[in-house]
C-alpha cells in the first residue's frame, strides 16, 4: 500500500510537473513526516486557501452563531450573548494558538493523542495518549452527528416557516439526517483534488452569504435602542446574573469548537508545519469578526423578544429574520443560505472525523484497526474510516426515533470530548514549556523528533518565551472554566428531558476507554507507531 503511494508527497495527482520550489516543499513535507517516524500515504492536495476554506467550513462561525442564538438569549440575553461571544473568541484564539504550535512541531493526522504521547512523562504517556485518542474520536463522531442533525432540523424549520400547520416528526428528522450524511459521503468519496476545490468554493459562499444576510438586516430591520442590545441581560432562574451569563456561553463554546479538523488533515496539506497554524489562527480571527458582526446586527433587529424566545420553527434567528423582512419568501432565502453552509460543514466534519479515526486505527488504537487503517489505492482516501464514521452517525440517528432527548445526550460528547482533549494536551505543553523540555533546534534531518521517547523541538510556528507561557497558561485556565460549564443545564431546576447529560457521556467514554485499554488496548496500542526509524 505504501509503495503504491510512494509519490503521493510530491504534490497533487493532477497537474503540471513540479517546479523546484514545489519539489522543495514536497521534500520538506516528506522530511517532516519521516522525523515523526511516519510513512506518507495520503496525497497533499490542500494549499493555504483550500485548508482555510476547510477550517472556515467546519466552524461556519457566523452561521452557527445564528443557529445557536437561542441558548444565550435565555441565559444572558442580548448583552450576555455579545460579551460571552467575545470571551469565548479570545479564549479560543489562545487555545488554538497553542495547538498551532504543536501541529507545527508534529503535523500528523493524529493530533491530540500524538502530542500527549510525546509530551507526557514516559511512565504514563501510553495510557494518557490512549484515553486522549478515544476522547478525540468520540468528540468528532459526536460533532458529525450534531452537524447532520442541525442540518436536518434546519430543513424542518424551513418547512414550518412555509407551512405553519406542519408538525415535524422524529422519523422525518432521521430520514433527513441520512440524506445529509449521504451527501457528505458522496463528496468525500469523490474526494481527491475535488475536495479542495469544493472547500474553496464554500469559502467564497461563506463570505458572500455573510453579505447576503447582513445587508437585509441593516437595511430592512426596525432597529431598537442600543441599550436593548449592549445593556440588556436576561436570567432564566439562576441565583445571580453572572452564573446565568456563564451558563449561556455554552452556545458560543459549540460555535468555536472543531478547528482542529484542519490539524487532522495535516498529512494532506502542503507545507503543513507553516500552513496549518496560519490557516487555523486566520480562521479564528476572521470568523470571530464575522460572527460578532452578524450577532450584533441580528440582535438590533429583534422587535418582539417574547416571540423570538418561543419561535414556531424552533430557531430564534428564523423568527428574527421574519420580523426583519416581513416576508416568508425573503426569510426562506436567507435561511436557505445558512442551511446550505451547514450542509457544507457536515461534509468537512466527516472528512476530519474519518481522518482522525484512520490515524488512531493506524496506531492500533481502536477495534478493527486492520480494516480501518487501509487507504484506497486509487483515491488515497481512508475509505473504510469514512464508511465506519458514516455508519456510527446513522446508527446514532436511530436513537432519535425513540427519544430525541437520548440522542441529544449522546451527541453532547462533541464539546466535552474535544475540550477535554484540548485541556489535557495544553496542560502537558505548559508543563514541558515551564520545565524547559522543548529545544529550539533539532538534530540531523533523519533523526526522530517529536514522538514518544524522542527529542522535543519547536516547529517553525512558535510563540516564544514568556509570551508563549502566558498564552498557553491563559488557554488552560479558559479551557478549565469552559469545560466546567459545559455540564450545566439551561435551567436551574431541569426536568429529565431538559437535563444536561454530557458529564454522564464523558464519564462513560472515559470508563469504556479505560476498560478496553485494560482488556485489549494495552496489548495492541503502544503509542504512535514508528514506521520509519531513520
Amino acid at each position: 500500500m505504501v509503495e503504491a503511494h510512494r509519490l503521493s508527497y510530491r504534490g497533487s495527482a493532477d497537474g503540471p510537473p513540479l517546479d523546484s520550489r514545489q519539489t522543495s516543499i514536497a521534500e520538506k513535507d516528506y522530511a517532516a513526516l519521516r522525523r515523526l517516524g511516519k510513512k506518507p500515504v495520503l496525497k497533499r492536495n490542500f494549499g493555504f486557501l483550500s485548508i482555510l476554506g476547510f477550517a472556515c467550513t467546519i466552524l461556519v462561525c457566523w452561521e452557527s452563531t445564528l443557529i445557536l442564538l437561542d441558548i444565550g438569549l435565555l441565559n444572558g440575553g442580548p448583552a450576555g450573548l455579545i460579551y460571552g461571544f467575545i470571551l469565548v473568541w479570545i479564549g479560543s484564539l489562545a487555545v488554538f494558538s497553542s495547538l498551532s504550535e504543536l501541529v507545527s512541531m508534529a503535523p500528523t493526522a493524529g493530533g491530540q493523542y500524538h502530542w500527549v504521547s510525546m509530551l507526557a512523562p514516559p511512565s504514563s504517556q501510553k495510557f494518557f495518549s490512549y484515553i486522549t485518542g478515544w476522547l478525540t474520536v468520540c468528540g468528532w463522531q459526536g460533532t458529525l452527528a450534531s452537524a447532520a442533525f442541525l442540518s436536518a432540523t434546519l430543513i424542518q424549520g424551513l418547512a414550518v416557516l412555509n407551512n405553519i400547520d406542519y408538525i415535524s416528526q422524529p422519523y422525518q428528522a432521521t430520514l433527513l439526517f441520512w440524506a445529509v450524511i449521504l451527501f457528505a459521503v458522496f463528496m468525500n468519496a469523490i474526494g481527491g483534488t475535488m475536495l479542495p476545490k469544493f472547500e474553496g468554493l464554500v469559502l467564497i459562499l461563506h463570505i458572500l452569504g455573510f453579505s447576503a444576510i447582513l445587508i437585509p438586516l441593516i437595511v430592512l430591520g426596525d432597529h431598537q435602542d442600543p441599550s436593548q442590545v449592549f445593556a440588556l441581560f436576561l436570567n432564566s432562574n439562576w441565583p445571580t446574573q453572572g452564573l446565568s451569563f456563564m451558563v449561556g456561553i455554552t452556545g458560543s463554546l459549540f460555535v468555536f469548537v472543531g478547528a482542529d479538523g484542519a490539524i487532522h488533515m495535516s498529512e494532506e496539506i502542503q507545507n503543513a508545519p507553516i500552513i496549518v497554524p496560519w490557516a487555523i489562527v486566520s480562521t479564528y480571527f476572521f470568523n470571530g469578526i464575522l460572527g460578532l458582526g452578524i450577532m450584533i446586527a441580528t440582535l438590533f433587529c429583534i422587535s418582539d423578544l417574547e416571540a423570538v424566545l418561543k419561535p414556531p420553527s424552533g430557531f430564534a434567528f428564523i423568527e428574527i429574520f421574519h420580523q426583519t423582512t416581513y416576508s416568508i419568501a425573503g426569510t426562506t432565502i436567507m435561511v436557505s443560505i445558512i442551511t446550505i453552509m451547514q450542509l457544507a460543514a457536515t461534509v468537512s466534519i466527516l472528512t476530519a472525523a474519518s481522518r482522525q479515526l484512520w490515524s488512531f486505527a493506524r496506531d492500533h488504537g481502536v477495534p478493527g484497526w486492520r480494516i480501518l487503517e487501509k487507504v484506497d489505492q486509487r483515491t488515497t482516501i481512508p475509505i473504510w474510516s469514512v464508511v465506519a464514521t458514516t455508519m456510527i452517525s446513522c446508527l446514532l440517528s436511530l436513537i432519535n426515533l425513540g427519544s430525541s432527548t437520548a440522542f441529544d445526550d449522546i451527541i453532547s460528547i462533541a464539546v466535552a470530548g474535544l475540550y477535554s482533549s484540548y485541556l489535557v494536551t495544553l496542560s502537558l505543553l505548559l508543563y514541558r514549556r515551564c520545565t524547559g523540555g522543548i529545544s529550539l533546534t533539532s538534530g540531523p534531518s533523519r533523526t526522530l523528533t517529536n514522538t514518544a521517547g524522542a527529542q522535543l523541538t519547536w516547529g517553525p510556528w512558535h510563540l516564544p518565551g514568556l509570551y508563549g507561557i502566558i498564552v498557553n497558561g491563559f488557554a488552560c485556565a479558559y479551557l478549565t472554566t469552559a469545560f466546567f460549564f459545559t455540564f450545566w443545564p439551561d435551567t436551574r431546576a431541569p426536568s429529565a428531558k431538559d437535563m444536561n447529560y454530557s458529564s454522564l457521556m464523558l464519564g462513560g467514554t472515559i470508563m469504556f476507554s479505560v476498560v478496553y485499554y485494560l482488556a485489549r488496548g494495552r496489548r495492541d496500542y503502544s503509542g504512535p507507531i514508528v514506521e520509519l526509524t531513520r
